[in-house]
C-alpha cells in the first residue's frame, strides 16, 4: 500500500515515524520547504504541556491526545536524542480572585487524568519558583510539564523515519490530488505525480488548501501570530519552572521559561491574522510591549532589555472553532485530514500520529496493518561538547575537524557540522541550508546570532556540497545568503574554475 503524507512538520513527521513501524507500506513524506520542520513547527514556546488546559466537553480530542502526547514525548525525546527537560509548570494566580480560575483548571486536570496537579499557596509557590511575583496569591502546579528543543523535533523524526524506510521528498509542493471513482489515486507535485492509496494531509497553515484539492472544503485555516523575546544565555535572573498566568478572557497567557540553551524566553502574544497572512512572521512594537508588560506581572524581575538577543514571531494554524480536524473520509476514500492542529499540537503530535494509525486507518478505514519484526526507534547522535575530555582528545586525533570550533556561543565544532551534513544528505535533502543546520544544532542562535559563525558555516556548506558560496541559502531557493556583487570576493577563483 502506498501512503503519501503531505507536510513534514512535527505532526506529519510523527505520522511518518509511527507508520514506519508497519510492514508492506511504501511511505512518501512530502514537504514544500527545503527541510523538515521549516513551517509552523520551528517557532514556538517549545512546551510539552501537561494537558490541564483543555475542556474535555468542548475539545475532547485535544484533551485526550495532549495528555497522551506528554507521556509519549518522555519516551520519544530519549529515543531520538532530542534535548528535553521536565521542570514542571506553575499557572500563577497573580490576584487572590485568580485562585478560582486555578481551581477550575485543577478540575479539568482531574477530569483529563493529568497526574500530580495540585494547588499551592503563596509560600510554596515561592519555594517552587523564587523569581515569581512575590505578591502572587498562589498557583496551580503541574509537575509533568516539560520543555524540548522543538526546532530539532521534525528533523529528528524524519531522520528516524527514513532510517526505517520512509522516503522523504523535500522541495516538493502538492499542486493537485487525483481522484477516480471516489477514491484517491495520488498527488500531482512540482516534481511529478506520486501514486497513493492513502493521502494524509498534515500541511499546517495550508491544510485547508490541500483538503480543498480533495473536494473537502468545509473549513478554512487562518494564522495566529505569537511574538517572543529571547535573552542571552547568561542574562539573569531566570526561572527554574515554566511560569504563566491564569488565563483571562483576553489571553491564555504569556509564558516565562528558561529554554534548552539556558536563555530566558518570554511570550507569546496571540494575534489572529487574515487568511492571506500565512507567511507574516514580522514582530510589532505593540505585540512585544504586550509580552513585556504581562511578563513583568509574573516574575519578580526580568533581565534588562539590553540583554535581549532576539525577538521573533511564530504562526499557528487556527481552525474556525478551535477544533482539530482529524478524520478519514468515505468520499474520497483514502483521504485523511490532520488539519487545524493549533496548540497543544507540538505536545500532542505523537498521540495524533497513533490516533490516525489506530483509530482511522486500522479502525474507520478497516485497513489491516502488521508490525515489523525489526524496527529501529533510535536516532543516535552525540555532541563534541558533551563528551569527557579524554574522549574529546581521542576524537580530535581521529578527526581534527572536531578541534575547530565554528560556533563559539554554543561550542559547535566543524566535526559536529560535518556529521549533520552527512545525515541530511542521507535523508535525501537536496539543499543543505543554514537554517537546516541551525535547527539541528543551535548554531547561529547564541549571543552573536550568527555574526561570528554564519560565514564559517556557509563556507563549510559550499565546500561540502560543491556550490559557490553565494548560492548557499538561508532556508532554500530564494533565500540565498549572498546578495549584491559578492562574487567579486572570489572572482579570481571563479576565473580559474572557468578556465
Amino acid at each position: 500500500m502506498k501512503v503519501v503524507i503531505v507536510g513534514a512538520g512535527v505532526v506529519g513527521s510523527s505520522i511518518a515515524r509511527v507508520l514506519s513501524q508497519y510492514e508492506g507500506l511504501e511511505i512518501h513524506l512530502l514537504e514544500k520547504n527545503a527541510d523538515a520542520g521549516m513551517g509552523v513547527s520551528k517557532a514556538n514556546t517549545a512546551i510539552i504541556h501537561p494537558g490541564h488546559e483543555d475542556d474535555p466537553d468542548k475539545y475532547p480530542l485535544r484533551a485526550k491526545l495532549c495528555v497522551k502526547g506528554n507521556r509519549l514525548w518522555y519516551q520519544w525525546t530519549k529515543e531520538l536524542s532530542i534535548p528535553a527537560k521536565w521542570p514542571g509548570e506553575l499557572m500563577v494566580a497573580v490576584e487572590e480572585e485568580d485562585m478560582k480560575v486555578a481551581e477550575h483548571y485543577l478540575e479539568l486536570a482531574q477530569r483529563n487524568g493529568v497526574p500530580g496537579v495540585r494547588l499551592v499557596d503563596h509560600d510554596e509557590l515561592l519555594q517552587l519558583e523564587p523569581n515569581v511575583n512575590p505578591n502572587a496569591a498562589g498557583a496551580l502546579w503541574a509537575p509533568t510539564a516539560g520543555l524540548m528543543s522543538s526546532p530539532m523535533a521534525a528533523p529528528a523524526l524524519v531522520e528516524n523515519a527514513v532510517e526505517n524506510g520512509v522516503r522523504f521528498h523535500p522541495e516538493t509542493e502538492v499542486t493537485g490530488i487525483k481522484i477516480e471513482k471516489g477514491e484517491v489515486k495520488g498527488v500531482e507535485t512540482n516534481r511529478g505525480f506520486i501514486e497513493a492509496d492513502l493521502i494524509i494531509n498534515a500541511a499546517g497553515l495550508y491544510a485547508d488548501k490541500i483538503s480543498a484539492m480533495a473536494g473537502i472544503d468545509y473549513f478554512t485555516i487562518h494564522p495566529r501570530k505569537g511574538e517572543y523575546y529571547v535573552f542571552d544565555d547568561d542574562a539573569e535572573p531566570k526561572v527554574t519552572r515554566i511560569v504563566h498566568q491564569t488565563p483571562t478572557p483576553i489571553t491564555k497567557g504569556v509564558y516565562v521559561i528558561t529554554e534548552m540553551n539556558n536563555g530566558l524566553m518570554i511570550g507569546p502574544t496571540a494575534q489572529d491574522l487574515p487568511e492571506e497572512a500565512k507567511e507574516d512572521t514580522s514582530t510589532t512594537k505593540e505585540g512585544l510591549e504586550f509580552v513585556w508588560e504581562w511578563a513583568q506581572k509574573l516574575v519578580r524581575e526580568l533581565p534588562p532589555r539590553n540583554r535581549v538577543i532576539r525577538t521573533f514571531a511564530g504562526l499557528r494554524p487556527e481552525p474556525p472553532d478551535g477544533r482539530w480536524i482529524i478524520d478519514a473520509y468515505d468520499d474520497p476514500w483514502g483521504f485523511i485530514n490532520a488539519a487545524g492542529i493549533r496548540s497543544p499540537g507540538l505536545t500532542s503530535a505523537p498521540a495524533i500520529a497513533h490516533y490516525i494509525v489506530e483509530e482511522l486507518i486500522q479502525g474507520k478505514l478497516d485497513i489491516k496493518l502488521t508490525r515489523k519484526s525489526h524496527w529501529n526507534p533510535y536516532r543516535r547522535v552525540f555532541w563534541f561538547k558533551t563528551l569527557p575530555e579524554e574522549k574529546q582528545e581521542e576524537l580530535i586525533k581521529q578527526n581534527p575537524a572536531y578541534g575547530r570550533v565554528i560556533c563559539m556561543c554554543r561550542t559547535i565544532t566543524e566535526g559536529d557540522i560535518l556529521d549533520i551534513i552527512g545525515r541530511m544528505k542521507k535523508m535525501g535533502i537536496r539543499t543543505i541550508s543554514l537554517d537546516g543546520i541551525k535547527m539541528r544544532s543551535g548554531v547561529m542562535s547564541g549571543t552573536c546570532q550568527g555574526s561570528y559563525c554564519r560565514i564559517r558555516l556557509a563556507n563549510i556548506i559550499a565546500r561540502e556540497t560543491g556550490i559557490p558560496l553565494w548560492k548557499v541559502t538561508q532556508k532554500g531557493e530564494g533565500t540565498e545568503y549572498g546578495i549584491g556583487d559578492i562574487k567579486v570576493l572570489l572572482r579570481e577563483e571563479v576565473k580559474e574554475n572557468a578556465e
